[in-house]
């Protein structure tokens, strides 16, 4: 590991996207190391979309090397199939992390907002901005899943 004293992948679970971000800090300094979306087709087969994430997310932790997991709790859902897909999509995510030894975190959604902007009901806009306020990014990742995972690790940096 580099001088950085954690490097927290932070993820926004889903199973057509996969929001996630690598945030290292040393201090009280946050570095930026990267940030994307895992994608899955709506059309395929479940099986199949959740293989897909949990060999992306391997393949990210492999790259980025961190050293905890932290990932957004799923919260009411209205929809019932929604809330089964995304629990799913949570479990290879928390399985991703566990078979490469990475301890695993969860915030619900109030403690993320409250902990990025200072309001626990903040709006995604307030969100965004204080995400890329934080990280010194010039232009916010256009996707809200790639925000809030920025959020989700930002949160556990400041929770921890």
């Amino acid at each position: 590991m580099s001088s950085l004293s954690k490097i927290v992948l932070g993820i926004d679970c889903g199973t057509a996207i996969v929001g996630w971000s690598v945030i290292g800090v040393k201090g009280n300094k946050f570095e930026h190391k990267g940030h994307g979306a895992i994608t899955t087709e709506k059309g395929n087969d479940m099986s199949l979309r959740l293989k897909k994430i949990y060999e992306e997310l391997l393949i990210i932790i492999e790259k980025y090397k961190p050293t905890e997991m932290a990932i957004e709790e799923l919260f009411f859902f209205k929809n019932k199939t929604t809330v089964i897909t995304v629990s799913q999509g949570r479990g290879v995510t928390v399985l991703a992390g566990a078979m490469k030894g990475l301890p695993v975190y969860g915030y619900t959604p109030l403690q993320v907002k409250q902990a990025v902007t200072g309001y626990g009901r903040a709006e995604k806009d307030q969100v965004k901005f204080m995400v890329s306020k934080i990280l010194g990014l010039k232009d916010p990742p256009k996707l809200d899943d790639i925000n809030d995972a920025l959020a989700v690790s930002i949160c556990h940096i400041n929770s921890t």
